[in-house]
């Protein structure tokens, strides 16, 4: 009897650990640990996003995302390149990773007493650590800058990295 209720909360467990599977879309604005692009608008052409992989996701693909976030803002107000001014980011914690704790309790009942110790752990299942990548740009019309380091045209960029970004599905799905 044991042995089944054990495995069943051993399953479950490990289900609830399962890492957030890093698609391409919003994050949701009310979760520290949500996946997915937030966006700033700090002037008219000029905006801030950032990207949130999940646990596991290569730094890299979390950086394109959100190179993939600029180039739709630009295409969608019109303008055909964007250059990075700014960009931060690294690994982020989304857990308290593993712990360890140690109790201690005693009690008497009439003539008897008893005293236990307990010890507890956790350990961090979510598949490797998480990043986010934040980029500061600003939109262009026409001619590129002569300093092309931070420059992307925008719609090149979108069809290089969009065939490589899964999509959440759609609701009711």
């Amino acid at each position: 009897m044991i042995r089944p209720l054990f495995a069943a909360a051993a399953a479950a467990l490990l289900l609830a650990a399962c890492a957030t599977p890093t698609v391409y879309g919003p994050a949701n604005p009310a979760s520290r640990t949500s996946v997915g692009y937030s966006e700033y608008r700090i002037e008219n052409n000029r905006y801030r996003v950032t990207f949130q992989g999940g646990p596991g996701a290569p730094e890299r693909q979390v950086a394109d995302y959100a190179l993939l976030r600029a180039a739709e803002i630009t295409i969608r107000d019109g303008y055909d390149w964007f250059q990075v001014v700014d960009r931060f980011g690294g690994p982020v914690s989304l857990n308290s990773g593993s712990s360890m704790s140690i109790g201690t309790g005693g009690g008497s009942y009439g003539r008897h007493s008893g005293f236990g110790v307990g010890l507890g752990t956790s350990f961090d299942l979510s598949g490797g650590p998480a990043y986010v990548h934040t980029i500061e740009f600003f939109e262009g019309r026409g001619a590129r800058p002569a300093d092309p380091s931070g420059v992307y045209d925008a719609r090149q960029l979108a069809a290089a990295l969009a065939p490589n970004a899964p999509r959440p599905p759609a609701p009711g799905y």
